[in-house]
């Protein structure tokens, strides 16, 4: 159901057990909600289409989980083309996943799809920034239905008792609300911008962008960590406790959206307090000015200036990270050209091998040792540096389409088709594939993964299994040469299994084992030919001593046997 925020996690996050978890209240109603027949009807016929997801409260959890479970079968149906345009504006939602959720929906580039409006003084969307154990139970569940504990009744004939009890249900909430700014001050307190991942308090985290509202106006802020501090600071600049209910806070969400057009006719000033830092830019106003439709502008006046001068800070520094992403990109750029030598050193050392066993099987019989040191180095620094574009990406500190720029597909993809037999190379030449498995299921890096998704993403064929690949390769246009690197970038493990299969199969007495691998052995023979005869393969394939070339013997050789021809004529 939301495969795509799971299939692809962080092998961090999965070695110490953090996986995606959601909030169980939530998570229930939506399961039952995507149970029901008229759901599902609605889903086919919204398929492919814009789509607005919206709810209050409670309703907004679950408008999230269903725009993510639209946005998961979007991006992994083939059938739906590219993924449609869909928005979640939630009203006082609670917060919905744990930190594992938050990362995972940055690192698909859903950040931009979600925005939460939140109240000033409204105290649900901060409520499970508390410890699990510090509220009962009740408490949070009662809260998200709006069916609030020890809620005023009024009755003709108890006065006294009906006040006594209003006294002590403000006396409650109070001190909910102190609770509650206790605990997200401490979140606040722990979590630094410069490591977004540093461990803090809560399970639960924040993702997309926050809409502060108040009756001053509003304040946007797209950074999850930015947003955990906006969230305290809004709270606690409250002037007089106690003035405004849980329930009014949590219900005007009406009014605030219809003032909001109005705020943003009007042309501001910022105020002129003689505490407030003086205005040196444009910049600086138009932070104070967010401070004041915020709400915060109030701590400066009150006893609060440090907590005011900290949400400043916090402001100026989320909009500095708003930035970052495009002068990585720009940095990374620099690093590609410095790393490009150690491509070219790969590159002469296939050429130095093409001729004779190709560069695959000289890396892994460690021909020249000097020259197979010199190429191992330069593939160990070449996976650094994608790796460390990856780490990048997935902690949101490169463009979103970064992915779709065709600078960096094709360089992915060049690298990938250059390298990868190389690693497959090492990882047969260390036999890991007898104690670990098979390369493309248990070896195979995350990296190559990622790579074949931008590849088709981007619209061009390759880096499928064998069937699609078959299906490419007959459809594309013919080549004059072979191609300068062959275009399977796991050409070599298949190989490898080929020839592991076919040795099996002398030895094989089972006719129906035999069978099956006579079967399989015949479908890479017909898909390696195809690719041979479309000129999809390098000459380093064809070399007199290359792995594919001993292959292509042992299965002629196989096929002469009587038992096998008699086998291969059912076919």
């Amino acid at each position: 159901m939301f495969a795509a925020l799971v299939a692809n996690a962080e092998p961090a996050a999965a070695a110490v057990g953090e996986q995606v978890a959601v909030q169980a209240l939530a998570l229930q109603c939506f399961l039952k909600l995507c149970g029901s027949p008229d759901f599902q009807m609605l889903l086919d016929q919204i398929r492919g289409k814009a789509v607005v997801f919206t709810g209050h409260s409670l309703g907004g959890a679950i408008a999230a989980l269903a725009a993510l479970h639209y946005l998961c079968i979007s991006s992994s149906s083939s059938t739906w083309g590219s993924a449609p345009s869909v928005l979640c504006v939630t009203f006082g939602s609670p917060l919905l996943g744990n930190e594992a959720l938050s990362r995972a929906i940055l690192r698909e580039r859903w950040g931009g799809n979600f925005c939460h409006v939140v109240s000033q003084h409204d105290v649900v969307p901060r409520l499970l920034f508390c410890p699990l154990d510090a509220v009962p139970a009740h408490v949070i569940v009662g809260m998200q239905l709006q069916q609030w504990p020890a809620a005023r009744t009024r009755h003709a004939g108890a006065v006294t008792a009906v006040t006594a009890t209003a006294r002590a249900a403000d006396a409650d909430r109070d001190a909910l609300r102190q609770l509650v700014q206790t605990h997200v001050g401490a979140v606040a307190m722990d979590q630094k911008l410069a490591d977004p991942a540093a461990p803090s308090g809560g399970p639960y985290r924040p993702f997309g962008t926050y809409v502060m509202c108040t009756p001053d106006g509003a304040v946007c802020v797209d950074n999850p960590t930015a947003a955990v501090q906006m969230l305290y600071a809004t709270f606690a600049s409250r002037c007089s406790p106690g003035s405004e209910s849980p329930e009014a806070a949590h219900s005007c969400y009406g009014d605030l959206v219809v003032k909001m057009p109005q705020h943003l006719l009007l042309r501001r000033r910022p105020r002129a307090d003689d505490d407030a830092p003086v205005i040196a830019s444009n910049y600086d106003a138009g932070v104070s000015l967010a401070l004041e439709a915020s709400g915060i502008h109030a701590m400066v006046r009150a006893a609060h200036a440090t907590e005011a001068s900290t949400a400043r800070q916090w402001l100026r520094t989320s909009r500095r990270a708003g930035r970052r992403p495009s002068l990585n990109c720009a940095q990374l750029a620099t690093k590609l050209g410095r790393i490009t030598p150690h491509r070219a050193q790969i590159e002469w050392y296939k050429a130095l091998f093409d001729g004779e066993m190709g560069y695959y099987d000289a890396f892994k019989q460690q021909r020249s040792p000097k020259k197979f040191g010199r190429a191992n180095m330069c593939r160990f620094r070449l996976g650094l540096f994608w790796d460390g574009v990856l780490a990048m990406l997935d902690a949101g500190q490169l463009p979103h389409d970064f992915h779709r720029r065709a600078k960096w597909v094709n360089a992915a993809r060049f690298y990938q088709l250059l390298v990868e037999p190389l690693d497959i190379a090492d990882y047969h030449r260390r036999n890991l594939h007898r104690t670990q498995g098979r390369y493309m299921t248990h070896g195979r890096e995350r990296r190559y993964e990622l790579f074949d998704r931008w590849w088709q993403e981007k619209g061009c064929i390759g880096g499928g299994d064998v069937a699609s690949s078959m299906s490419s390769a007959a459809s594309r246009r013919r080549r004059s040469k072979n191609a300068g690197l062959t275009q399977d970038p796991c050409f070599w493990a298949r190989v490898e299994e080929a020839r592991e299969r076919t040795e099996s199969a002398r030895s094989e007495r089972d006719a129906a084992v035999l069978a099956m691998m006579l079967e399989e052995l015949q479908e890479f023979e017909s898909y390696s030919r195809e690719l041979v005869a479309s000129k999809e393969v390098s000459t380093d394939v064809l070399a007199p001593q290359s792995s594919y070339t001993l292959w292509v013997e042992e299965w002629n050789q196989l096929k002469l046997r009587d038992e096998v021809r008699a086998i291969l004529l059912q076919f």
